[in-house]
């Protein structure tokens, strides 16, 4: 169990969270939910102790250990693979290293017997025999390769080292469980491994994500951070989202009722304050009507955008063919012999692990890249709009947001551009910042009001929901939805993809590609990508 007692911590003169009352208990794993800037990461930070409040303490059981994810991904870069996992629990480690320093000793002593005879049964007592083997199946759940486990660090791509870091907190069976962001930068695979994981580890997991099918998963219990209080609500997301607003519309029901008794009592006191006969009834009134208090109703602190793509112009029957395509990259082949033709109609959500493959098809089709082999073309009545997963070059400027905008609009009058950016949430002064220092999800925002204001009626995607809060995500998915045109998208969130997809693309590791009109859920389910995947692996294992 892990509580926080009247917790508070100031920023400046501004109090982020105000005597904080709250207890996590074993057998729970708790989604700790907020809008941007509520104090959601900040309060994983208190509670792992890596942040002092400003007043009150933090207490965990006696002799529990606890485990977070760590945010620096470059924190390892000179250990192992494999002992980077096995630090997460420290004092295993610990333990290891001293047994080796230990028996590495040419001059190995009775004292030092003494001690690795004490560090052995410490050692056996932690399962530490198993350490490795444990590390190896955390690491293999993820997507990390065995080839992978002994090289360093530093030789891993950033994926890689988040799966590798989220390894190293799960490592050991940690009483307490922090995560903060656990799903970023994971692939779907990788995911519901997870989600697996989480669904069966019986201590107590406390998790901060943005991914609402992720939090309706694994989820029994919400934590709720509105106006630095921490409201408690038992099941999952969606649970949370109709009791929170089961709870609003109870509470604007029993008000108004009291706003009519408060305005009956009134009028009669009004009416007989004066008539003697009546003077007792209406004092009688006016203490019944000072007892009434109305509920305080606070407005949330959740905001959300306006995400609306309106094409300019219908599009028609041919959209995009592919032919034949092709590219290689450091000596990999990553897309090999893609054809594929664009209905009007279609979303295509592109799935799978294989993200630089996907990222690279889109640049070719962005005309940012040449493929080697093969061909493309888009229909006349197209245009694009493009929202690349790296988004620094966009960004390389002194403009500021309104500038930035304007740039991009066919009708440069002033009040029409800060239109696209109120709906965005910038508001007032917001627009004379300069885009160099924006924060990744202000990018984003502004990345989505480009597009918005293109008009365009074939929106291409590249993880458009990193950096967003759950608001924005939200409004994004419904954006998306609604929109006339086609989509070409992939993203980690599994509610987004498979409410706005009609049909599926995955690229397989091996550059090739499997093309379904389906859902995403029903084409996880399908026996047929499960048959080309055996398929694919027995190919790999054969070669």
């Amino acid at each position: 169990m892990i509580a926080a007692n009247n917790v508070t911590l100031r920023v400046g003169k501004k109090a982020l969270f105000e005597d904080v009352n709250i207890k996590f208990t074993e057998g729970n794993c708790y989604g700790l939910i907020g809008a941007n800037g509520a104090g959601k990461s900040t309060f994983l930070k208190i509670l792992s102790g890596q942040l002092e409040p400003t007043k009150g303490d933090v207490t965990i059981t006696p002799g529990q250990r606890l485990s977070f994810l760590e945010q620096d991904h470059f924190k390892y870069d000179a250990y192992p693979v494999l002992d980077t996992v096995i630090m997460g629990n420290a004092r295993l480690y610990e333990i290891m290293k001293e047994k080796e320093a230990l028996y590495a000793k040419e001059d190995f002593t009775d004292e030092d017997g003494i001690r690795a005879s004490e560090l052995e049964g410490e050692f056996a007592e932690m399962n530490g025999w198993e350490a490795e083997s444990d590390a190896e199946q955390l690491l293999n759940g993820l997507g990390i390769e065995s080839e992978l486990h002994y090289s360093l660090m530093s030789e891993l791509s950033g994926s890689q080292k988040v799966k590798v870091l989220l390894a190293r907190a799960l490592f050991g069976n940690p009483d307490i469980l922090l995560l903060d962001e656990p799903t970023n930068h994971l692939d779907l695979d990788a995911i519901d491994w997870l989600e697996e994981f989480l669904i069966n580890f019986d201590n107590t997991v406390i998790v901060v994500s943005h991914d609402r099918y992720f939090l309706n998963k694994v989820c029994t219990q919400i934590a709720d951070i509105d106006y630095g209080k921490i409201q408690l609500y038992a099941g999952n997301y969606d649970f949370w989202f109709e009791s929170s607003q089961l709870l609003i519309k109870q509470m604007k029901e029993a008000n108004k009722k009291k706003e009519e008794k408060i305005k009956e009592l009134q009028e009669f006191i009004s009416r007989f304050s004066a008539n003697a006969s009546k003077s007792k009834q209406a004092t009688s009134r006016k203490r019944a009507l000072e007892k009434i208090q109305l509920d305080e109703i606070k407005p949330s602190s959740r905001k959300y955008p306006y995400i609306d793509f309106r094409p300019n112009r219908e599009i028609g029957n041919e959209v995009l063919q592919v032919e034949g395509l092709s590219k290689t990259v450091d000596g990999v082949k990553i897309l090999d012999n893609l054809t594929f033709t664009l209905g009007r109609e279609d979303k295509v959500a592109f799935v799978g692990s294989n993200e630089q493959a996907v990222t690279m098809l889109f640049r070719i089709l962005m005309g940012e890249e040449e493929p080697d082999e093969g061909t493309y073309k888009w229909g006349v009545t197209t245009s694009q709009a493009y929202f690349p997963k790296d988004n620094t070059k966009e960004f390389d400027s002194d403009l500021t947001i309104a500038d930035w905008l304007t740039q991009y609009s066919e009708n440069k009058d002033v009040t029409y551009v800060r239109g696209f950016l109120g709906r965005m949430l910038f508001a007032g002064e917001d627009g004379v910042k300069r885009v160099r220092v924006l924060s990744g999800g202000e990018k984003v925002r502004c990345l989505l009001s480009k597009m918005m204001i293109s008009g365009a009626n074939i929106l291409v995607l590249d993880e458009p929901t990193n950096h967003l809060d759950m608001e924005s995500i939200t409004a994004l998915n419904n954006g998306l939805i609604k929109f006339p045109g086609v989509l070409l998208f992939t993203c980690h969130d599994h509610q987004f993809v498979q409410t706005t997809a009609n049909r599926i693309m995955e690229i397989l590791p091996n550059g090739q590609l499997i093309d379904k009109i389906t859902t995403y859920d029903e084409y996880l389910a399908s026996d047929e990508m499960a048959r080309k995947r055996h398929v694919y692996n027995m190919t790999e294992e054969d070669n």
